[in-house]
């Protein structure tokens, strides 16, 4: 590039791409998990139910702890709506309550869990947990505004 001319695209300042992971990479490999394909209701996923107008993905670790693994059933009482449903109104909440926040929100929720042995193994009882979660809004594929939510200590 010459030295008076300006750049005119990211090739120009740093060079040809030579790999990249877009957010539909993320959600086709299921490391992300796309919130608003599930529809509890006829015409209404279950983020526009709470009022969230956008995208809304969770990490698959997140999901896991916070709604559930698909290996093993919910425990009892329990079902995919209803913990979905928990997960992103208390999101919609935690917006509501800092409407001044920047791009990144924490908060909480609890949910009945398995308990588990010191290797990892599931048992037949239940205990109630508090779950921390984390909330980032930034650009999608195409620069949309989309939400990510995963544990804290995902970055």
């Amino acid at each position: 590039m010459l030295a008076d001319s300006a750049p005119t695209g990211p090739d120009d300042l740093f060079g040809q791409v030579i790999s990249g992971y877009s957010r539909a990479d993320t959600l086709s490999d299921g490391c992300l998990i796309d919130l608003t394909q599930f529809s509890f209701r006829p015409n209404l996923n279950v983020c526009q139910e709470v009022g969230l107008k956008i995208s809304v993905a969770m990490t698959k670790a997140a999901y896991k702890l916070a709604i559930g693994d698909d290996a093993e059933p919910l425990p009892p009482c329990q079902d995919l709506s209803g913990r979905m449903y928990d997960v992103v109104s208390m999101l919609r909440f935690a917006i509501a309550e800092n409407p001044s926040a920047a791009d990144i929100i924490e908060y909480e929720l609890h949910v009945w869990n398995w308990v588990r042995t010191g290797n990892g193994t599931r048992t037949d009882g239940t205990k109630y947990e508090k779950v921390t979660l984390k909330s980032v809004i930034g650009p999608g594929d195409a620069g949309e505004p989309v939400i990510t939510i995963m544990l804290p200590s995902e970055d």
